[in-house]
């Protein structure tokens, strides 16, 4: 990790004195990994310095953040602590949390892949930005690596504290995985089914079908469900940020269904 110029530390210019080196592998305790993340920790600490000493790890670095274990209770604290932080709409503890997992050499990619996952989870469509914004925080810091790409996680994790939260989407997944497990494989209604060919049209397929487009707003009303749920809502947007928008949309969609007349639309 330390010689390897391509993926490893000497692509920094950043070099460990043997006794350094020696020190490392004493706390480690014989646990390999709880070795790298303390090399790549102090790595980030002292970047291109070539001779890091014991010294410098001690003073630099306290000794509970060199023992971090990945896969321990206070990999799952830490964790814990920062997630509840976003959905707390927190941004201060959210950074505070997140340094103290970088500090102890946690792979930025799994904390990434959790800003990912709280943006659909948490956010949702209340900020469509939100996935985006974590998703820009993974390719910045696949880009710059460390020090300089920590910032972009850092403006993902203040960017999602401070989202307008909704885990419609995300209850709405639950309900519809309910819903089939259920029912079951209902049948496809005929007139939203693919008719390629002539039987397939003398058997109703695609009969009554109302494009969209050639209605007023760009809405028909019909049913898209199977019979047995026609009617049935499993996305119930909120009134929080964008979703709010959607919601009146919806909203509107709904009454022109409940009135029938697909004519009218909507602008």
């Amino acid at each position: 990790a330390c010689r390897d110029t391509k993926k490893g530390l000497a692509l920094e210019n950043t070099g460990f004195a043997d006794r350094a080196l020696e020190y490392i592998a004493k706390i480690s305790d014989g646990d390999a990994r709880v070795a790298l993340s303390t090399l790549e920790a102090s790595a980030r600490h002292f970047s291109g310095k070539p001779d890091i000493s014991p010294e410098d790890l001690e003073s630099a670095i306290q000794r509970k953040a060199l023992k971090y274990d990945k896969s321990g209770e206070e990999h799952f604290n830490l964790i814990s602590a920062f997630h509840k932080s976003l959905r707390g709409s927190d941004p201060d503890a959210a950074v505070y949390w997140l340094e103290r997992m970088l500090e102890a050499g946690e792979d930025p990619f799994y904390i990434i892949r959790r800003m990912v996952r709280f943006a659909t989870e948490d956010v949702g469509i209340a900020d469509p930005g939100a996935l985006t914004a974590a998703l820009n925080a993974l390719e910045s810091f696949r880009f710059l690596g460390h020090p300089e790409g920590d910032d972009a996680l850092l403006q993902a994790a203040v960017y999602l504290a401070t989202a307008p939260k909704s885990n419609a989407v995300y209850m709405s997944g639950k309900a519809a995985k309910k819903a089939v497990r259920e029912s079951g494989h209902l049948p496809v209604p005929l007139h939203i089914r693919n008719a390629p060919t002539g039987l397939m049209r003398e058997m109703g397929y695609g009969k009554g079908y109302r494009y969209a487009h050639d209605y007023k707003g760009g809405y028909a009303a019909q049913e898209y469900l199977p019979d047995e749920l026609a009617g049935s809502r499993f996305y119930l947007p909120t009134d929080r940020g964008y979703e709010g928008t959607v919601k009146k949309r919806i909203e509107r969609w709904l009454e022109i269904k409940r009135r029938g007349k697909p004519e009218n639309g909507f602008q």
